[in-house]
């Protein structure tokens, strides 16, 4: 009940905000429930429906990638002063987010099992006919424990993801020492504690403005995403030479599953890679004498690499993938079904609005250091120029590397 009226009294941003993770769960579960009608139509044992089905789990995928999104910045389960003293710590809100996802989630599913029984014509109305009609399979009765089984997978996906993003995460209370105990003197921790320096996070020790901000520490990730980006091309690279080209549900069949397995390794590997490449371009933004417009945009992306790192590597992997698709049938002008359309567009809004949603998050998180540079003075064109230039580092970084990954992808794929 708790977290109905948290959902009901939200603001009307983060309503619409859990609207598209219901629309885009709708979509995904209405893609489950066609394979399903695919799978009912053809009862002959074929790779057609299990191809279809390994095909759904991008969609699924983006959505549960936007929905934990949506659940990061959820204002109603943040954590607040006071909510501890009635019960609400941490991980009680992160309950209380988890099963906000789910009602979000849930009501998408319920909503694509409502139209798809429409369609079917087991509601009244008129039923949907026609050559694209195959995958309803309407001369088929529809075994119910079967479609819910396919409509649960997301809302337990998303649910569960979210519980585990926004676990509590803080360090368990250590035994307290005795003064003296391993040399632990009152004159031995003052020794420590003006080594440390002057940005120590201790009680009672002030930062020093004379001292230079320390480094932020660059997220690991770049060797491993590396990595897998290389297995993952050459994953598309062997599955070139073992079937035809990139093949995708609706008026595509029989095509391998390895492409999907290797753009899978390609988005991983991207994702992987963009925090690090993300800190990079803060780096390189405050190289050589720095003014104060870059540097204060290149510290707010090393800030913010881990943020918004991961959902433009997303964003990079799609556009590849499409690049690449439009690469392979730039010449055959291929005629797309209306499933393939419904899951490209899936991928690519909910990629596109994970990312939005993460800087959007990234916005409220530096609000108290930009509120603080506006009451000293600072004109707001500076925080303006600053977000620009860090669009346009963003973009000369990732532009030309997804276009390479691109390339790369589409060549064993043409031949």
């Amino acid at each position: 009940m708790l977290a109905l009226r948290l959902a009901r009294g939200a603001h009307s941003l983060v309503q619409l905000r859990r609207l598209l993770v219901a629309a885009a769960s709708a979509g995904t579960g209405f893609l489950l429930l066609c394979t399903l009608g695919y799978a009912l139509a053809h009862p002959d044992p074929s790779a057609g429906a299990l191809l279809r089905l390994l095909w759904c789990l991008a969609p699924a995928a983006a959505t549960v990638h936007f929905a934990v999104a949506v659940a990061r910045t959820d204002p109603g389960t943040r954590p607040r002063p006071g909510l501890s003293a009635v019960g609400l710590g941490p991980g009680q809100l992160m309950a209380i987010s988890a099963v906000t996802t789910a009602l979000s989630t849930t009501l998408g599913s319920v909503l694509a099992l409502l139209v798809f029984l429409h369609l079917r014509g087991d509601l009244p109305g008129r039923p949907f006919d026609g050559d694209p009609a195959a995958f309803l399979a309407s001369d088929h009765p529809l075994p119910l424990p079967a479609a819910l089984t396919l409509l649960l997978l997301v809302p337990l996906a998303a649910s569960s993801a979210s519980a585990v993003a926004l676990r509590p995460r803080g360090a368990r209370p250590s035994r307290p020492r005795r003064p003296g105990a391993d040399g632990d003197s009152p004159r031995e921790r003052s020794r420590r504690r003006a080594e440390s320096g002057p940005y120590a996070d201790q009680a009672g020790h002030p930062l020093d403005p004379q001292q230079p901000a320390p480094p932020l520490p660059t997220p690991g990730g770049l060797p491993w995403g590396t990595a897998v980006l290389a297995a993952g091309l050459a994953v598309e690279a062997y599955a070139s030479r073992s079937g035809p080209g990139l093949v995708l549900p609706g008026r595509f069949t029989g095509g391998p599953a390895r492409v999907f397995g290797g753009w899978s390794l390609t988005a991983l590997g991207l994702m992987l890679a963009a925090p690090a490449i993300t800190h990079l371009c803060g780096w390189l933004l405050q190289a050589v004498r720095p003014g104060v417009l870059r540097l204060l945009a290149g510290r707010v992306l090393q800030e913010e690499a881990r943020r918004i790192g991961r959902p433009l590597g997303v964003v990079c992997a799609v556009a590849s993938g499409a690049y690449a698709m439009a690469t392979v049938y730039s010449g055959a002008r291929p005629s797309f079904g209306p499933l393939s359309t419904l899951g490209a567009l899936l991928v690519a809004g909910c990629t596109v609005a994970t990312l939005l949603t993460a800087a959007v998050e990234a916005k409220h998180a530096r609000a108290d250091t930009t509120a603080a540079l506006l009451r000293m003075g600072a004109p707001t064109t500076v925080l303006r120029g600053a977000a620009l230039l860090r669009a346009g580092a963003l973009l000369a970084a990732f532009g030309p590397l997804t276009w390479v990954v691109a390339e790369l992808a589409a060549v064993p794929l043409v031949r």
